[in-house]
């Protein structure tokens, strides 16, 4: 009996660190609800395109490998040479956020960093994804099923 409630503590444990994979029109949804339909002149096209280049909608992604080494967070692949702290590299911080805070599956605080990154004069071309995949490109795929 013991072994049985042990096993199913485990099991709850693991089951909450499991990544969150937002579906195209969920995560358009959630984006639209807090804000980001036209955001600094972005349409939501925009911002679910450069999502799914960027982790594939999913909220634990992460890459640790970029060529100046630093490494990229959650949904939106959110750099910690720049914008979150890590504690094992300088960052500039300007999300005043940990980069843990980018890998679980509330991703209020992605939006806002996001919301914070694309008011830089790079705006989303912050994201090498959306300059390869999204920029002048007809993103009317994005949303077409989606109801909004």
């Amino acid at each position: 009996m013991r072994s049985i409630l042990i096993i199913s503590l485990l099991g709850c444990f693991f089951a909450a660190y499991e990544a969150k994979i937002f579906s195209k029109c969920e995560l358009a949804r959630k984006l639209k609800a807090e804000g980001m339909d036209g955001f600094h002149g972005y349409s939501l096209a925009n911002w679910v395109c450069m999502a799914e280049h960027e982790s594939n909608f999913n909220t634990r992604a992460f890459n640790g490998k970029n060529d100046n080494g630093s490494s990229d967070y959650g949904i939106f692949q959110i750099n910690n040479k720049w914008w979150c702290k890590n504690n094992s590299s300088p960052s500039a911080n300007a999300c005043n956020t940990m980069c843990s805070r980018f890998l679980d599956d509330n991703i209020s605080d992605d939006i806002a960093c996001a919301k914070r990154v694309v008011k830089d004069p790079n705006g989303m071309s912050a994201w090498v994804a959306w300059v390869r995949h999204c920029r002048n490109k007809d993103l009317s795929r994005y949303l077409a099923s989606c109801n909004l």
